[in-house]
């Protein structure tokens, strides 16, 4: 990583690529509604962070989505999380953080939160 870079990290490049290629189905189902400045901000599916890559950014924003499946219920994996939004934060990202089913049971309550929080950035 080239020193102050945080964005895009190349040692990353092919496992974004790869995350890209196959998205599950509930990042698929959220991007539908992100791509295209559809909620008129541009996202980014598989946007890396420092040595992170996040389901999808809005970096203008400084705004990321997580995209929570069964694996993120585990104890360690929860830790994980922690950390990882806990340097997000300090690098002055908000995270948004949705469970997988919430995608496909709720996603006007998903979409109404992502655009109440860009509402809400100044």
């Amino acid at each position: 990583m080239r020193k102050g870079q945080i964005k895009n990290v190349p040692y990353l490049t092919d496992t974004r690529k790869e995350l890209r290629k196959n998205l599950t189905p509930a990042e698929a189902e959220l991007w539908k509604y992100l791509q295209n400045n559809k909620l008129g901000r541009k996202f980014r599916r598989q946007y890396g962070i420092e040595h992170y890559i996040t389901d999808f950014c809005c970096p203008k924003e400084k705004l990321v989505i997580e995209l929570d499946g069964e694996v993120h219920n585990n104890i360690v994996q929860g830790g994980l999380d922690e950390e990882r939004d806990e340097r997000l934060n300090e690098l002055g990202y908000k995270v948004l953080r949705f469970e997988n089913k919430d995608i496909f049971y709720n996603a006007d309550r998903v979409i109404s939160e992502i655009i109440n929080h860009l509402k809400n950035i100044k």
